[in-house]
């Protein structure tokens, strides 16, 4: 990974990764929307990037994961400090993993939950 990629301007730090579970922190600052509140598009940020982790874990070398669906639903605002995402696989298939992401913040009330699916394929020749 470079600096360039999306989970280093987020701050997300992965501290916990199998294809079961991941955990990830973020920092509410640098994240924020307009009235100084997590971007609802962050938490989206966060889950989607350990649901497509899980699933790279998943799936093993030799395959390629992209993903099919996310949603998500923004349940309380967070101000300051940092969230923490927790991602639990739901269905770890032959061609999709799917994943259920708990946001939470540092008093661990739920600030958002996500659910994404990925597709699980043979990655590109050379790739």
């Amino acid at each position: 990974m470079t600096d360039t990629e999306l989970i280093h301007r987020m701050g997300i730090e992965v501290v916990e990764a199998s294809a079961e579970r991941l955990v990830a922190t973020m920092p509410v600052a640098g994240n924020t929307q307009p009235y100084g509140l997590l971007h609802g598009g962050a938490s989206v940020v966060l889950a989607e990037t350990l649901g497509s982790m899980g699933a790279a874990l998943h799936a093993g070398p030799g395959k390629a994961v992209v993903g099919l669906d996310i949603n998500a639903t923004h349940h309380r605002a967070a101000r300051s400090g940092h969230v923490t995402g927790t991602a639990t696989a739901l269905s770890l298939g032959r061609t999709l993993a799917s994943y259920e992401v708990v946001v939470t913040d540092e008093d661990g009330r739920r600030i958002c939950t996500s659910r994404i699916t990925c597709l699980v394929r043979e990655a590109a020749p050379g790739a």
